[in-house]
């Protein structure tokens, strides 16, 4: 398989979820919490798969950062066929809604999108919550191509398995993808950083911080017995990490 991470740039999160871009001239002054926003397209013999799909950060020109490094890889956002969403948070979500001439579309018209219901009817419980962007999740929903995911866990295709493991949301859920002898893991935002392998601690910014510490020291030890690659969203410097 072949892994492309889509960095958007590093930011910082406000209290209110502001995402401010960092830079050599503000990363020393700038409050709030420290994270890169970065998708990963992962290509197979049979799909082009996406991880999540950022914030839909765009540079100086107007365009998506992402875009730009699909174009530089020789790739086109039809050519994706599967936005996998672990879970609805903005910064998870904003990329895979463009506005156009013609209203809201989606940022990959080709790509089947996989949700899971129960997290969508959680978030649709927190409206205020600043975590949530709903004027863009309610567009999202009403794309065509969704497929609303219901099971705790399952197999998507012979190689994407997914399972609904909680922590940072009631019901985010996680990803393999495995092709020939090699497997790709994304943990999302239970894993976020791989700092998060190194201090093993319950972070009180997740719905249930317990078991997210604890779901890492079980990915921790499987990863290291399995050779998985681990993807990571939110690390500022690193993509992936093998253990």
């Amino acid at each position: 398989m072949r892994i492309i991470p889509l960095k958007e740039g590093n930011f910082s999160a406000s209290k209110t979820k502001e995402f401010t871009l960092l830079t050599e001239e503000n990363f020393d002054t700038i409050g709030g919490i420290k994270m890169s926003v970065q998708p990963f397209l992962i290509i197979t013999e049979n799909d082009y798969i996406l991880l999540d799909a950022g914030i839909g950060w765009k540079n100086e020109s107007g365009t998506t950062v992402a875009s730009e490094i699909l174009k530089k890889e020789n790739i086109r956002p039809e050519q994706i066929t599967k936005l996998l969403l672990s879970h609805l948070h903005k910064d998870h979500i904003e990329g895979a809604v463009k506005l156009t001439e013609n209203g809201f579309e989606a940022a990959f018209p080709n790509a089947q999108m996989y949700i899971q219901k129960r997290e969508l009817d959680f978030a649709m419980d927190k409206k205020g919550n600043p975590s949530f962007d709903f004027d863009i999740l309610e567009k999202l929903i009403q794309l065509p191509n969704i497929i609303w995911m219901n099971e705790d866990r399952g197999q998507i295709t012979d190689e994407i398995t997914y399972e609904v493991v909680g922590g940072h949301t009631p019901f985010m859920q996680v990803f393999w993808i495995r092709e020939n002898d090699e497997t790709a893991f994304y943990g999302a935002d239970d894993l976020p950083q791989a700092s998060y392998l190194k201090y093993h601690l319950a972070y009180k910014s997740d719905f249930d911080g317990r078991k997210a510490m604890e779901l890492r020291l079980k990915w921790e030890k499987e990863a290291r017995e399995n050779n998985w690659k681990i993807l990571l969203y939110h690390d500022l410097d690193k993509a992936i990490v093998e253990v």
